[in-house]
């Protein structure tokens, strides 16, 4: 009798895991990102510090963003590496719901989890999956409203956005101020959406309550020695381009002279170098230039002489939006004056922001231009609070795009999660128990916020799904967490962007499906370094 070895045709170094450990280990790591994330939901959420090792060991940040907190954590776990992927995607694609999105998916695996425990294939379960997000994502479009045609009332729409993105973050105690500043700051765009006509300037000091909206343009810089510090109908030249010399630097080079003359010709011979440069820059007919990289003593002297303000070392971030704003092109060749397009602006003077000195450039050619000015106790407030302004920026515009408007409190996932329930009962097959977990699984995110406020979730939860199943009430219901009961949002003024939820609701599904297909995790033998001894 011949006996014969399992032939293997991995490498020895690769792992794989199969079938059912493979999917219990795609499950685990998933549920683990969601419970690592689900005590930030909320307006009553909590915050995390995250301290950075290696080279910016000891730095802190604290945040309850969770696409910040997912970016930081290192995952091992192929499936919580997907939900951290989705959380980043989130962030770019509508700047809020971040947290949501992946608890979402987490809890959608946890419920796919206890049906395949009862022998259901996964693909009935992402079949009734599909079958409820068409479903979820119908009673949804028919619950939004669109006041877009009454500005007023769209205005009132977006300041409701504003407080409810802002109602979970640091900035919550001065959610009405930030509301106001980022609702101003977006309809000053006319509906462009180009988040970089907005500029966010950050100076430690003062309280949250004093920062402020800047009409214009904010440049942390200051003019040079003896340079002007205020210029009118300003020609700005915006260049990218070294001023010291435009020799060739061959790394340890050296020159061999016989006399210190021969030293101070090279010298001269530099001079002319930088003064024809300066030259050629004063003959685009400019009163201000400001560079990227340095200027250098001796062209600012120049510049000073000629009555130009030159500003040295402008960050690229910097000197990219003023060219956006002020109308003109980033330079690093200067033979050509017509070929070369100014930046412009009425005013350009230096103001004071706590102790430190700003230029302002006002009248500027982008008339929606502006900067939000964030102050702050510490650093690390100041960073979370830019973090929160964005998410709320991001949602506006995506708002202004898109101007359909739902109901928060948990609203908008009790009316999807009746919706599915409700047709769930006509689906004849085992994608009816499918169905009813992505119901459950959306009544999950009320839940967690209201257990994070303190509350008794499952009366409040109860109370929500009977408001949902009566007619009267369905739409508006959702849950007040400042005194844990269940009110109507439309009076509370609690409203999101159909934007944000409808792609928290939309990439969720896709994710949990992705993951609950997986049958095989390969793990990829490390490829083996040759090295080449040479002969003897």
């Amino acid at each position: 009798m011949v006996s014969l070895n399992p032939v293997r045709v991995l490498s020895e170094n690769a792992e794989e895991e199969r079938g059912e450990i493979a999917r219990l280990s795609s499950f685990v790591g998933a549920i683990a990102i969601g419970d690592l994330v689900k005590s930030t939901l909320g307006p009553k959420g909590m915050d995390k510090i995250l301290v950075s090792s290696g080279r910016n060991a000891g730095s802190v940040e604290v945040t309850n963003d969770g696409a910040t907190i997912l970016k930081s954590v290192g995952v091992d776990n192929p499936a919580a590496k997907v939900l951290v992927e989705l959380s980043k995607v989130q962030d770019d694609e509508v700047g809020d719901g971040t947290t949501s999105v992946t608890v979402l998916a987490s809890e959608l695996l946890k419920e796919a989890e206890k049906l395949i425990d009862q022998k259901i294939h996964p693909q009935i379960i992402i079949s009734g999956w599909r079958m409820a997000l068409d479903i979820a994502r119908r009673a949804l479009s028919e619950a939004a409203d669109d006041n877009s045609a009454d500005s007023e009332k769209f205005r009132i729409d977006l300041m409701n956005i504003a407080r409810t993105t802002l109602s979970s973050k640091i900035l919550s105690q001065h959610k009405e101020h930030f509301a106001k500043l980022a609702v101003e700051a977006v309809l000053r765009l006319k509906g462009s959406g180009s988040l970089q006509a907005i500029q966010i300037i950050k100076k430690t000091g003062g309280t949250l309550e004093e920062s402020f909206l800047e009409e214009g343009f904010l440049l942390d810089k200051k003019p040079g020695v003896h340079q002007p510090k205020k210029v009118e109908n300003a020609k700005i030249l915006i260049a990218n381009t070294p001023m010291d010399t435009d020799k060739i630097k061959v790394f340890g080079s050296t020159i061999k002279v016989d006399s210190m003359a021969k030293i101070a010709e090279l010298e001269v011979a530099e001079k002319e170098k930088m003064k024809d440069k300066v030259n050629k820059i004063l003959s685009h007919n400019v009163n201000v230039f400001i560079n990227r990289q340095l200027i250098y003593n001796y062209p600012e002297q120049l510049f000073a002489d000629a009555g130009i303000m030159a500003i040295e070392h402008a960050d690229f971030d910097g000197i990219e939006r003023l060219a956006l704003v002020t109308g003109g092109e980033i330079v690093s060749t200067f033979d050509d004056p017509t070929a070369v397009k100014l930046g412009t602006c009425d005013l350009i003077e230096q103001v004071m922001i706590g102790e430190d000195t700003l230029l302002r450039f006002s009248g500027v050619a982008l008339g929606e231009a502006c900067s939000i000015v964030i102050r702050g106790a510490t650093h690390q407030i100041i960073e979370e609070a830019e973090r929160s302004l964005h998410d709320a920026l991001c949602v506006l515009t995506s708002t202004v795009r898109e101007p359909r408007v739902v109901y928060g409190g948990g609203c908008s996932e009790a009316l999807m999660s009746v919706a599915i329930t409700k047709a769930a009962v006509d689906c004849p097959g085992q994608e009816a128990l499918a169905m009813d977990s992505f119901a459950r699984a959306l009544l999950q995110l009320p839940t967690i916020i209201a257990d994070n406020a303190g509350f008794n979730s499952g009366k409040l939860i109860g109370q929500l799904r009977s408001a949902h199943n009566n007619a009267k009430l369905q739409g508006r219901t959702g849950i007040n967490i400042d005194n844990g009961e269940v009110t109507d949002m439309l009076v509370r003024g609690i409203t999101e962007s159909f934007v944000v939820k409808r792609q928290v609701l939309v990439s969720a599904a896709e994710a949990a499906e992705m993951i609950l297909r997986v049958d095989n995790i390969i793990k990829a033998a490390p490829r083996k370094r040759v090295e080449d001894r040479g002969h003897c």
